[in-house]
């Protein structure tokens, strides 16, 4: 197929714009492993993308869509042939290199990852938030948090880092407790595996913050920033951590030193953007395998 369809993005003075357009593969960008997509999963920073000052893409045109799944069907590499099933995320791609929301993409060898037993519709409905989900989990068992340690809270529960963590931390065997601004989310996230559903953090969004509260949590996975961060860094018991990845709730973390220097606790950064592909590969291979999601329909 010399041609193919793609979302296109404009930018004309401060708008916008989107269609879906005929492009030839020429057209795609540099990269040794052409893709016909199957899935692109809609992400937040898409969403950004498409936003007028949204500040994730630089130059314009663009085809977003930062994750995708397909399959290989022309390659200079050596580590894909065609008819290899692959998917991508991160690095530019939907920001400054075309991306998933297309019926094609063409991108660098050492940014695509083997799909190994994931079918292409589960590595999508996995896509870049369950990926960050799986990071957050790995960190806290690197870190040594145990199943016995004690209850580990998700913030941000209903989202999708957050529900496929309550999904991967309680299929690991942990004490999960979903915070979530949803009432009506509470069934869903019980299915996934919660054992507790609590409203957001903190409980009196107008209370003065404490900068070392009563210990509550072994650990957290915190997808939502600002104020419920620094209430659940306040909260986790002696040795525990905390992994963050969202920012919903503010990008501003006002707390003290206190619950590192008196509980030797861990705030750890999940950043799957730039991640190297030799981890990245290893993590999806994980996903696929022993820490594959339970519920993925």
């Amino acid at each position: 197929m010399d041609t193919f369809r793609a979302l296109m993005a404009h930018q004309t003075g401060d708008r916008i714009t989107t269609a879906v357009e005929t492009l030839r593969l020429s057209d795609l960008p540099p990269g040794e492993v052409t893709i016909r997509v199957l899935y692109s999963s809609v992400n937040f920073k898409d969403s950004l993308a498409l936003t007028p000052g949204g500040g994730v893409v630089r130059n314009y045109p663009v085809v977003p869509g930062i994750d995708l799944t397909g399959e290989v069907v022309e390659s200079r590499s050596p580590e894909f042939q065609p008819g290899d099933r692959v998917l991508a995320h991160g690095y530019q791609i939907g920001t400054g290199h075309h991306g998933g929301y297309a019926e094609y993409a063409r991108l660098p060898a050492d940014q695509v990852v083997p799909l190994g037993t994931l079918s292409p519709r589960d590595g999508a409905a996995i896509g870049t938030a369950g990926f960050t989900a799986a990071m957050s989990v790995h960190a806290l068992i690197d870190w040594g948090v145990g199943t016995d340690a004690g209850p580990v809270v998700v913030t941000g529960a209903s989202g999708g880092v957050g529900s496929i963590s309550v999904d991967l931390l309680a299929a690991a065997g942990y004490h999960v407790v979903a915070s979530t601004g949803k009432p009506h989310a509470a069934g869903q996230l019980k299915t996934l595996g919660a054992a507790d559903v609590i409203g957001r953090l903190p409980a009196d969004p107008d209370a003065k913050p404490r900068p070392l509260a009563k210990a509550r949590w072994a650990a957290g996975v915190d997808c939502v920033g600002g104020a419920t961060l620094a209430d659940v860094l306040s909260s986790v018991a002696y040795g525990g951590a905390v992994a963050c990845s969202g920012l919903t709730g503010g990008a501003e973390l006002r707390t003290t030193v206190m619950p590192f220097i008196l509980r030797g606790i861990a705030l750890l950064g999940m950043e799957s953007v730039q991640m190297p592909i030799g981890p990245r590969r290893d993590l999806w291979a994980r996903l696929g395998d022993a820490m594959r999601p339970r519920h993925l329909e």
